[in-house]
């Protein structure tokens, strides 16, 4: 091997690690940067086989070689001026951008002639190919040995996990990794090791669901920083587990960063280390399960940066890489790779079923490989059933089963009963479909006996768990936040584990009813065991149009039910008769996924349900309200979205506040033909909170508004039409949230606004008021204002006047030029 072999190596690698600070921390220099980092990335390999060839070039090849190698030493020096560069002298920063233009030009002109390929090829002619392959696995196999004498420090009899990962990885080392991952895992390698090299030292996480592939990706970053840093015998990784032995983990740590062996105790290296030199060691801990492990085992010493794995997210968000799954043909590519050999579906074979069932896997990696490999060498009727039965939610067969749903299972373990049972719930909903976060918090809420707070708190744990992906909104979990309009989605893998666990013994002792799949009528299984009771606890149901003689087929009867899901796509749908036996029902959800509102009949059950006390309606019409209609004296809360009001609540003579006595949360959102609110609204002297939302046709609110002693929350945001606040809001004394954001007809607040003395938060973005608010000095517990830049100086007379205000001039929410069109 020549010098210039290998100084064009060594120059490569310190050129890239530049590159991917300036991308991280010059913003200026960004987009060139990532350019050249492609460049530079693509030709890495080839430089680095050449570098390690041991093959004697000819002159004239070793020449070209160090062609290239003077360009990219320029490009190291080049880099070492923009980093250094102050962000005040502009001329300096333009005559920078230019010449690493060049340089980017200088590297493209040098690939275009493909002088690499060449003087690869000549390389290939002198050293056996043999020689490649046997490289590779002694390779892999040093991998293997490694990791398992990592999984033995690491404790907790996971000597099987590890060969399974062990295998998996010689596997991946053995064939080429593009074709197994495509550009999903090249693009988490960038993102990370951005992140590391913009760090220089610290914690960086990796995170992300069971089987999405996190370790092979610390494997990969593992070998690429060895390799591309030179950073041999200064990496150290070890898998954590659920059940590790922390004391022989830190002491295998400290002896590793520290050069110290057998030192008792382990100091605490949570105080600064004086060691003096910084040290430039990778720690990856992989399998970390809590924060507690975590704690334990990390440090403070400058230089030494420590890679997180783990299924949770346990380290701060901007520093944390969330493994994606991958995309449908990396996808498929994968699945084919492990059912057939080859990436590929072979000629003859049925190519749509087994897209059908790759689909089924939705990306996740270890989903592919185990069902890919369950199914390999199987006939084609054998694929039917598998597919049939994943469409159920079922596994494919028993090696799928043991294989996937029983490590996803692992997911679970360290949940408290609560929160795991939380998990469970959230198979009764239907796949692919967004989840409202309200309808959760409900369930949770009656069916655990939570407090919202708590519920909240749940349903975040579960999304750091990666066990299911909340919704970003940058309301969630801040004060007076609402739910309906936010959503959670879960991976169909976590939702079938869900059902699994839930759909195990006899239909009638599940404390769960759940359809996997939307069907035409009820599964066969419930109208053959209808003979006695079911004792589910929630009941989810999700059909197409049912009607009379369907549901006769299914005379059910659930005493313990205290959750109904129903869930369809039709414009008209006959309640079911059964509900009408559901004495101790609390949760009731209808959701029409149709394209219009469905006409509900037989809404005269409802007279039957004493007890509920949630009612959220989607896509419906509303019923009409009669005087005859029977109270329901506990409900609690009620939402109403995308619904067809139709006047339900104008009828003469009805007195909403007799029907709904102690409704303390009433959400009307997206019900385009709401014009009024009745006045008989006023009456309901326990309603809390009142949100009319995105109704653009509600003109006007209640004179007697000030009737609602108990209101605490008024949300108005979005009603378009609405051309101003009647005077009687100022006599609200509960009163402590006001959203009218988005409500672009409105003028002015009301003039005594400064009687509301309660009041914390206002919300009024996208409201172009230009008088300012004399009476708004009083408002003396006001802490909050969120307005548009515009408008933002009526406020401040009323920020001297009140101590502790925050003025937050917003950005506007959203573009409202569609209503031009």
């Amino acid at each position: 091997m020549a010098i210039t072999d290998f100084f064009a190596g060594e120059i490569a690698t310190e050129l890239l690690k530049q590159l991917f600070m300036i991308s991280a921390k010059a913003w200026k220099y960004k987009s060139i940067a990532d350019r050249l980092i492609d460049l530079i990335e693509n030709i890495h390999p080839t430089i680095k086989e050449i570098q390690y060839s041991g093959v004697e070039l000819p002159p004239h090849r070793q020449a070209q070689i160090g062609m290239l190698s003077n360009t990219l030493e320029k490009g190291k020096k080049l880099t070492e001026k923009v980093l250094s560069a102050r962000r005040w002298n502009v001329y300096r920063q333009l005559t920078l951008a230019r010449k690493m233009e060049k340089l980017e030009k200088d590297i493209s002109n040098f690939l275009k002639n493909q002088i690499l390929t060449h003087v690869l090829a000549d390389v290939h002619l002198l050293r056996a190919n043999s020689d490649v392959r046997f490289d590779r696995v002694d390779r892999s196999l040093e991998m293997m040995t490694e990791h398992l004498g990592s999984m033995k420090i690491g404790g907790g009899g996971m000597i099987r996990d590890a060969m399974k990962i062990a295998e998996a990885t010689m596997e991946i080392e053995m064939s080429n990794e593009s074709e197994k991952f495509g550009v999903g895992l090249e693009m988490g390698k960038r993102k990370v090791k951005k992140m590391m090299f913009s760090a220089e030292g610290g914690l960086i996480g990796i995170s992300g669901m069971g089987g999405v592939g996190k370790t092979t990706l610390a494997r990969e970053l593992e070998r690429d920083v060895e390799v591309q840093c030179h950073f041999e015998n200064r990496i150290l990784f070890l898998t954590v587990s659920q059940s590790p032995m922390l004391e022989e983990l830190r002491a295998h740590i400290w002896a590793f960063v520290s050069g110290y062996e057998g030192v008792s105790p382990v100091p605490n290296w949570n105080l600064q280390y004086e060691g003096g030199v910084k040290t430039h060691k990778l720690v990856i801990l992989d399998d970390v399960w809590t924060r507690e492990a975590l704690d334990s085992l990390t440090f403070n010493i400058p230089g030494c940066t420590t890679l997180v794995v783990s299924r949770s997210k346990l380290i701060e968000p901007k520093a944390t890489y969330d493994v994606e799954v991958l995309r449908e043909n990396e996808a498929l590519s994968l699945f084919c790779l492990c059912a057939f050999g080859q990436k590929t579906v072979p000629p003859g074979f049925d190519k749509s079923m087994v897209e059908q069932v790759a689909g089924e896997c939705k990306g996740l990696p270890l989903a592919l490989k185990v069902t890919g490999a369950s199914l390999k060498d199987r006939p084609e009727m054998y694929w039917k059933g598998a597919l049939l039965r994943l469409q159920k939610g079922e596994p494919a067969d028993e090696t799928h089963e043991t294989r996937l749903l029983h490590q996803m299972e692992a997911s679970l373990e360290n949940l408290n009963s609560t929160t795991k049972e939380c998990f469970l719930d959230l198979g009764a909903f239907p796949e692919d479909r967004k989840i409202p976060v309200d309808v959760l918090i409900n369930m949770w809420i009656e069916l655990h006996d939570l407090e919202e707070a708590i519920a909240f708190a749940t349903l975040v744990d579960l999304s750091h768990k990666n066990l299911l992906t909340l919704g970003k909104d940058p309301r969630l979990g801040s004060s007076y936040a609402s739910y309906y309009d936010v959503f959670v989605t879960q991976h169909d893998v976590l939702r079938d584990l869900a059902l699994h666990l839930s759909n195990k013994g006899k239909v009638n002792i599940r404390e769960r009813l759940l359809m996997p799949k939307k069907r035409p009528a009820l599964p066969g299984d419930w109208g053959r065991n209808s003979d006695e009771p079911f004792r589910a606890q929630i009941v989810s149901i999700h059909t197409g149009e049912m009607d009379e003689m369907e549901w006769s087929e299914f005379d059910m009867d659930f005493p313990k039910a205290e959750i109904l899901i129903l869930n369809f796509s039709s414009d008209k749908y006959v309640l079911p008769p059964f509900i009408t036996k559901m004495k101790r029902l609390k949760v009731l959800v209808i959701i029409n996924n149709g394209m219009s509102p469905a006409v509900l009949h037989d809404f005269s059950i409802f007279a039957n349900l004493s007890n509920l006390r949630s009612l959220w309606l989607e896509r419906v019409h509303v019923p009409e309200l009669h005087n005859t209609t029977v109270p329901l004296k506990k409900l609690h809360k009620m939402s109403l979205i995308l619904c067809k009001i139709n006047n339900s609540f104008d009828q003469t003579g009805v007195d909403i506040s007799t029907l709904f006595p102690k409704l303390a949360d009433l959400t009307i959102d997206h019900c385009d033909d709401l014009v009024s609110l009745p006045s008989s609204i006023c009456g309901m002297t326990s309603l809390s909170s009142l949100s009319i939302t995105n109704c653009p046709r509600l003109s006007e609110l209640p004179k007697n508004l000030s009737k609602l002693q108990a209101l605490e929350i008024l949300r108005l945001y979005a009603c378009l039409e609405l051309k101003a606040l009647p005077e009687e809001i100022c006599g609200l004394p509960q009163l402590k949230y006001l959203d009218i954001s988005q409500c672009v007809n409105l003028s002015c607040l009301p003039e005594e606004i400064g009687k509301l003395k309660m009041l914390e938060k206002i919300d009024m973005r996208e409201c172009f008021f230009t008088d300012r608010l004399s009476s708004a000095v009083s408002l003396e517990s006001l802490r909050h204002v969120i307005c548009d830049k515009d408008v933002a100086f009526i406020w401040e007379e009323v920020e001297k006047a009140v101590p502790g205000l925050k003025i937050e001039a917003a950005e506007k929410c959203f573009s409202l030029d569609w209503l031009d069109e």
